[in-house]
């Protein structure tokens, strides 16, 4: 727990009750050698330019024929899966959160062996539990239905991990929603943001291919100008799911180009537009006004878009995921998220506290960088993942 963490009340004492633009934009050009976010970040930040009415053109590039037989996350009305297939992403599931839940269980069963459920050992599960980054306020549930019926009591380590994927699965169960295109809107504008490596270029390519074979004409935007690489990957995963790429050189004003991608995919009659970003510390206070920027002039051409702002989060991160959510809320206005890279290094737990606090809707969760790795979120898998049910 860090220092400024509120003292939070022992579990005796809460228990018992008592006290205790527009012109034509100005491309900006990153520095020589500036080819990762954190050294944009550190380069003398240029002047600011006039936000764009009349960019110059992008350059698209030319669909080609999409690859066969390739899914993604299920749709928000998907056909039932086959029982291997369901075992087989559970227990791909249960191995990525394993760093978590395996801590969790030798923890509980070290405290409740030979003892009964006393105050001392509820205070010390709790304390565990936050040390699991499910929150202060998710472990006082667990502790608190624990409790009840069971105080002063023999209790098994099975039996506290069971209430504890039922109180995981109540805090989960109201964020667990789909990601929906609305059909009316030509396109539905979807925004994806993060951190630098949390995953958002490969997110948006598999919700490419989802969009795709559902029967959706969707266009992306490499609007990460300041690295070659995401440019290219995004430009690979057009090809593979058929889908026009609007690109710029690099270094490239992003506001710009968002301006050019929504126009043509208005002008297209396109039914999804995936607009990438820049990965950008949400502690750069400069990075995050070009976002906002990002924002304002996508909303001269459609003064609700974007539609769907996603936050790609990588699940290894822990607490400082729960920064993440807080400020890109507030200058972008998050609508959903994306927990990426649950495989077996993650922090699993901090998506409870994340889902407490915020009530964000979860769309998908990834294992993996494979077309398959990414998945609808099922609030009860997880929790008995975490539990190790």
């Amino acid at each position: 727990m860090t220092a400024d963490t509120p003292k939070r009340k022992g579990f005796l004492s809460r228990w018992l009750g008592t006290a205790e633009e527009p012109e034509a934009p100005v491309e900006t050009t990153a520095p020589e050698h500036a080819t990762t976010q954190s050294d944009v970040a550190d380069a003398a930040t240029p002047p600011p330019h006039d936000e764009p009415e009349a960019p110059a053109p992008a350059e698209t590039a030319p669909p080609s024929e999409p690859e066969a037989a390739e899914t993604l996350i299920t749709s928000p009305e998907p056909e039932p899966a086959t029982e291997p297939a369901r075992v087989g992403w559970f227990g791909r599931l249960k191995a990525g959160l394993s760093k978590t839940s395996s801590r969790l269980t030798e923890s509980i069963t070290g405290l409740v062996t030979k003892k009964k459920l006393d105050h001392e050992t509820l205070e010390d599960l709790e304390d565990v539990l936050i040390g699991a980054d499910l929150g202060i306020e998710t472990a006082s549930r667990i502790t608190a239905a624990l409790a009840k019926g069971r105080f002063d009591k023999t209790v098994s380590p099975t039996e506290i991990r069971e209430v504890l994927a039922e109180e995981v699965a109540r805090v989960l169960e109201p964020v667990a929603q789909p990601l929906v295109i609305d059909d009316s809107l030509k396109p539905h504008v979807v925004l994806v943001l993060g951190v630098n490596g949390s995953g958002k270029t490969t997110t948006i390519g598999k919700l490419a291919a989802r969009f795709t074979r559902e029967g959706r004409r969707v266009m992306l935007a490499a609007g990460d100008t300041f690295r070659a690489a995401a440019i290219d990957q995004l430009k690979v995963w057009g090809e593979r799911t058929g889908a026009p790429v609007v690109s710029r050189d690099l270094g490239a004003d992003a506001s710009g180009l968002a301006f050019d991608a929504l126009k043509d995919a208005k002008e297209g009659g396109y039914d999804v537009l995936l607009l990438d970003t820049a990965g950008r510390l949400q502690n750069k206070d400069g990075l995050m006004a070009e976002l906002e920027k990002v924002v304002r002039v996508l909303k001269k051409l459609d003064p609700d878009a974007p539609h769907s702002v996603l936050l790609v989060l990588d699940a290894t991160t822990g607490q400082n995921a729960l920064q993440q959510v807080d400020v890109f809320g507030k200058r972008a206005g998050v609508t959903g998220l994306v927990i990426t890279k649950l495989d077996g290094t993650a922090r699993g737990g901090i998506l409870v506290a994340i889902a407490a606090k915020y009530g964000l809707p979860v769309h998908a969760i990834g294992v993996g960088e494979g077309i398959d790795d990414l998945q609808a979120f099922s609030a009860g898998d997880y929790a008995r993942a975490i539990a190790e049910i």
